[in-house]
């Protein structure tokens, strides 16, 4: 593991899930098997193994791992994942989460300065990530790290237009006042993502996700976002409170469906 330093502070957006970690890992939704597999394709990372004898992905702003895991499981031998993230905690998590397997490196760096070898790197992810970077900053350490035809894919797991989740969406608007700081329309906007992939014109694609839950299963989905009012919050019981109200409208033999648009923005930078 490389660990140079490891920031404290807790105003850091940074450090904003340190208190979150088991519920991250938990309780949030991985990614469609058809979203990797276009990875995989789109950065020619089988091709890229057999001319080099290596292919290297670098998942910036890595958290728990879960997509890390998922790349892990679609690659073959001869490729190395590196994540990249700079909280402690949740850089923990994924170093569990990958077994000991040797094609993962973990990394405490950034978006901005990720550490990694200038040309290393054949596809740079960014899975629930970019709207904490500073584009700028991100996008010439993208540029540095990237080999020349190297691709780089902004993904997020949105959640889709249904009864559920627009009360889901609802309750965070009025009892998480944190959220407007990063509001799921917001965070992937397509004039922000055109402006970073400048004067390249990116593509993007859409696939169906969903995650099923019982009652506390929905909580801790609730409870791993970073938006979420802590136990110590006024607005942390009627939260909760509204959350029990909307699990109990929706569910159907005990469960609900909290079902996500998974939308990839993915290209070249030049």
């Amino acid at each position: 593991m490389i660990d140079p330093t490891d920031p404290t502070d807790p105003t850091d957006p940074k450090q904003r899930f340190s208190n979150r970690v088991d519920d991250y890992v938990r309780y949030r939704p991985g990614y469609p098997d058809a979203l990797v597999a276009l990875l995989v394709s789109e950065a020619h990372l089988a091709e890229a193994a057999d001319a080099t004898g290596s292919a290297r992905v670098v998942d910036v702003g890595a958290g728990t791992g879960i997509l890390t895991r998922q790349l892990l499981a679609a690659l073959g031998p001869h490729a190395l994942v590196s994540g990249i993230e700079p909280n402690r905690a949740m850089r923990g998590a994924a170093e569990r989460g990958a077994g000991g397997d040797p094609r993962f490196e973990s990394v405490a760096g950034s978006a901005e300065a990720t550490g990694l070898p200038a040309a290393s790197a054949d596809l740079v992810v960014a899975a629930q990530a970019f709207h904490w970077f500073d584009p700028p900053r991100a996008r010439a350490e993208f540029d540095r790290i990237l080999k020349p035809a190297g691709v780089v894919a902004l993904v997020w797991n949105q959640r889709a237009d249904t009864p559920l989740n627009r009360e889901y969406e609802e309750m965070l608007e009025q009892f998480a006042p944190d959220y407007a700081n990063v509001r799921e329309g917001d965070r992937a906007s397509e004039a922000k993502i055109r402006s970073f992939f400048a004067p390249a014109s990116p593509r993007r694609a859409m696939f169906d996700n969903e995650q099923r839950f019982d009652e506390a299963g929905i909580e801790g989905r609730l409870l791993s976002s970073s938006y979420c009012p802590p136990a110590r919050d006024p607005k942390h019981a009627p939260i909760m409170q509204r959350l029990g109200e909307i699990f109990r409208r929706h569910a159907r033999d005990g469960m609900v469906t909290i079902a996500y648009d998974t939308v990839v923005w993915y290209g070249r930078l030049a």
